[in-house]
This record gives C-alpha cells, sequence and structure tokens, in this order.
C-alpha cells in the first residue's frame, strides 16, 4: 500500500460544474439505469436556449438484479416498469425506447489497430463516412470472440499517410487510414435477456452505454477528461472504472465487489438482519476509526430474536467489518489500473463516485491505496430534476442524458448503422445497403 500523501477532495471543496457542450437532440427522451440496488429513469427534451431539461423521473429499489445482470425477469420487469411508469406520468409521455447504461455481461475492454486502404490515386482521396464505417465494422470483426458481443467501438485517434493524432479525418486527402479503436464487448446473452427484459416492459432498446463511461460524462470537468482521470462508480453490486485521456474513454473495467457486500458483511459479523446492517452502515459506517469508536455502543438486533432483545456492539466493530471490504474493493481497482497499462496518460486524479462511495473517510483511505488526488464526483443540477439526482448514486443516470442529449458525439462514437453525421434517409439507405 503506498502511504505517501496525497491531497484528498471532498465534494465541497471540488471543482465548478463540468463545462457542457450545447445538446442539439431534438424531441423528449429517456434514459434508464438499471442497478442491482436502484432503478432510475429519467425522461428530458432539450430547451431553445439549448439546456437540457428533465420532464419526468424515478427512482425505486433495484429487484432481479444481481451483479449488474438481469436474475429474474419478473421482478426486473416489475420493478422498470414501475419506475417508468412514473416517470412518464410527470412527464405526460410514453416512451417506446430508452437508453440504457451496460453494467451486465461482464464488460472488456481491448485497444485495437486498423490499417484501412483508400484505394485512391497516388494524391490519395478524402475520407468519407464510408471509409470511417468500414473502418468501425473491422473493428467489430477483430474483437469478435465466442458468445462476445461489442457494445461499443470507439475511434481513439485516426493517422492519415504520416499525419498522426487525427481526431476526425473525414474530408482529409490520404491513400492509408489508420484507426486506434477502443472496443468494449460484453457476454451475449447476458446482453440478450437485458433486452427481453425492457421487451417485456414494453420498452426498445435505443442504444447501451458503458456505466462507468456515463458516470464520467457526469462527474468529470473537461479538463480532467482531457489532462487524464480516471472515474471509480462504486454501486450496489459492482465497481466499475473508467480512464479518460485527450477527451476520450480509453479504458474500463469492472469489479463484482459493492456496497451490498459490505452490507452482507455486516449482517454476518454481527448475526443481524440484513435491513439493519444496512442502517447500521447508513448510520454509523465508516473506513476510518477514532479514539470515540470502542465507546460508542450501537442497539444491534440479532437474527431470529424478538426485536425487545437488542445487543450492544462498540461503533469500532462496525468499523473493522466495513474497512476490509473497502480496502479489497480499492486494491483490486488499483490491481485493474496496473494492469491496463495506461497509467502514464490516466493522470493523477480519481473521481469517486455512485452510492457506496458516500462512507466517510473512504476518499482519504482511497487516496492513500490509488496513490492519486481523489475527490468525490457529484453530477450538476439540471433544469426540473429533484435535488436528490445531484447525489453520486445517480451520476450513471444523469450521464446518460448526456450522451443522449449530444447523440455520444463527445466520445466520436459514430455507429457504423447509422451513417454518422447524415440524416435520417442517408442512414436509412446505409442501413439497407449493409445488409444486402
Amino acid at each position: 500500500m503506498n502511504d505517501m500523501p496525497h491531497r484528498v477532495l471532498t465534494h465541497d471543496t471540488g471543482p465548478p460544474e463540468p463545462d457542457r457542450s450545447r445538446p442539439h437532440r431534438s424531441g423528449t427522451f429517456g434514459v434508464l439505469d438499471i442497478g442491482t440496488t436502484k432503478i432510475a429513469c429519467l425522461i428530458a427534451r432539450v430547451d431553445s436556449d439549448g439546456d437540457l431539461r428533465v420532464l419526468g423521473c424515478d427512482w425505486r429499489q433495484g429487484l432481479g438484479v444481481r451483479g449488474g445482470s438481469i436474475v429474474d425477469l419478473e421482478k426486473a420487469e416489475r420493478a422498470i416498469r414501475a419506475c417508468v411508469g412514473q416517470a412518464e406520468n410527470m412527464a405526460d409521455t410514453r416512451l417506446r425506447e430508452v437508453i440504457v447504461n451496460l453494467t451486465c455481461g461482464q464488460p472488456d475492454s481491448r485497444i485495437y489497430n486498423v490499417k484501412w486502404s483508400l484505394d485512391a490515386p497516388a494524391e490519395g482521396r478524402p475520407v468519407t463516412d464510408h471509409d470511417i464505417r468500414e473502418v468501425l465494422r473491422e473493428g467489430r470483426h477483430l474483437s469478435h470472440a465466442e458468445g462476445r458481443e461489442p457494445v461499443h467501438v470507439m475511434p481513439l485517434t485516426f493517422a492519415l499517410d504520416n499525419t498522426d493524432h487525427v481526431v476526425d479525418p473525414r474530408g482529409l486527402y490520404c491513400s492509408t487510414l489508420d484507426a486506434r479503436l477502443h472496443v468494449i464487448d460484453v457476454s451475449a446473452s447476458s446482453l440478450r435477456s437485458l433486452e427481453a427484459c425492457l421487451q417485456r416492459c414494453d420498452l426498445e432498446i435505443e442504444a447501451i452505454v458503458s456505466a462507468p463511461m456515463a458516470a464520467g460524462m457526469s462527474t468529470l470537468v473537461d479538463d480532467e477528461r482531457e489532462i487524464g482521470s480516471t472515474v471509480i462508480d462504486m454501486g450496489g453490486g459492482t465497481t466499475n472504472v473508467a480512464s479518460f485521456f485527450e477527451n476520450q474513454l480509453i479504458h474500463t473495467a469492472q469489479i463484482r465487489i459493492g456496497g451490498l457486500h459490505v452490507t452482507s458483511d455486516l449482517a454476518k459479523g454481527l448475526s443481524t438482519p440484513l435491513a439493519h446492517a444496512e442502517r447500521l452502515k447508513t448510520l454509523w459506517g465508516n473506513v476510518e476509526t477514532s479514539p470515540d469508536d470502542e465507546r460508542d455502543m450501537l442497539p444491534v438486533p440479532r437474527v431470529g430474536e424478538a426485536d425487545h432483545h437488542l445487543a450492544k456492539v462498540p461503533r469500532s466493530m462496525v468499523v473493522n467489518i466495513i474497512r476490509p471490504r473497502i480496502e479489497e474493493t480499492l486494491e483490486n481497482v488499483r490491481d485493474k489500473l496496473a494492469e491496463s497499462g495506461l497509467s502514464h496518460a490516466t493522470g493523477n486524479r480519481i473521481v469517486l463516485t455512485g452510492g457506496a462511495c458516500q462512507l466517510p473517510g473512504l476518499p482519504h483511505l482511497a487516496s492513500r491505496i490509488l496513490g492519486h488526488d481523489v475527490r468525490v464526483g457529484r453530477p450538476p443540477s439540471i433544469r426540473g430534476m429533484p435535488e436528490i439526482f445531484t447525489g453520486p448514486a445517480f451520476a450513471t443516470v444523469t450521464g446518460l442524458l448526456y450522451w443522449a442529449a449530444n447523440e455520444g458525439g463527445t466520445f466520436h462514437d459514430v455507429d457504423p448503422r447509422r451513417g454518422g453525421r447524415q440524416g435520417w434517409f442517408h442512414r436509412l439507405v446505409n442501413f439497407i445497403r449493409d445488409r444486402v
């Protein structure tokens, strides 16, 4: 463990709200965060002045989901229907499709290099949308693995003949186009289960967006995404990691440990019901000890005993149960970041977000274990959005809203089936051509 001191920023001293490029999407749209412990839905539109406005929202306890994956279709359907239905009632609209977060299927992150010949004369020819689609299609082909399906194929940078670090090559001349692609793929069966669950809710999937990428879009400021930062989204069933550099998502990872594991540890260690373990964690949880911990005695009901038979345990016992699990989580994050080989690009900034990051003392512990400056990230307020949605637990669903409003343009994720910047008619033509 790295014991060198590092600067820790709490949410009270964090940076100003992120600067956002103006959204350009028209009409009403909806986003859905399906998590292990909660379901959240936001319905919004872009106002005439270019700012987002939330028209309807709801959140409730997650059911039928474990470790980010659907494990009980009926329970998950009930929770999603209730959440989306309440948001629809508030917005006075009906959703037919949603943009949903990706945590299921053990997402994996890979980098591929693709070389594409433009079949051009010696002086070259301009790069077109068709060339970009072919490069992305080749990236999908290279990433194909049995039982896996690519969800994101994101160009990080292009090279035109001898010109490197080109962000968008369309319209520029070259003979050979080289691309560095970031591909995120998942288990195909988990993806099909997610689609089946939403179909049971009479919803189609408009797009699937990496959950930590969405969390980064709502909590990182522009400079953090540019110079290099890592977001750690600590949820109920999983901890998701996303690293950004030069305004691009360059790596993601998932650890199947979350806040529910801390609750389970407390329930087992204190022989108390899960509901009371969660209450203990929320009211008295900490990852740092204090001199008063031995003297502060907490009432704890025992499993199977009458409510009036309460045991008394020192607060230090609660802290000593919580801390090892949080240390394990952060050490796993540290190992994942080391394995990525991208430490030179991800800078010295860590942003913690997600509901499980709110334990007192966690930023200081994370700074010591990870060896970086740490702050807690909260999504900015949006017109019409209740204040509760500005908490770390709602970073992902708010990030989905920004992704939806900008149609993913922030990260240049050009879907080969959509034809990039073209209109709907050209998209239809390309859709048909790609399948003939």
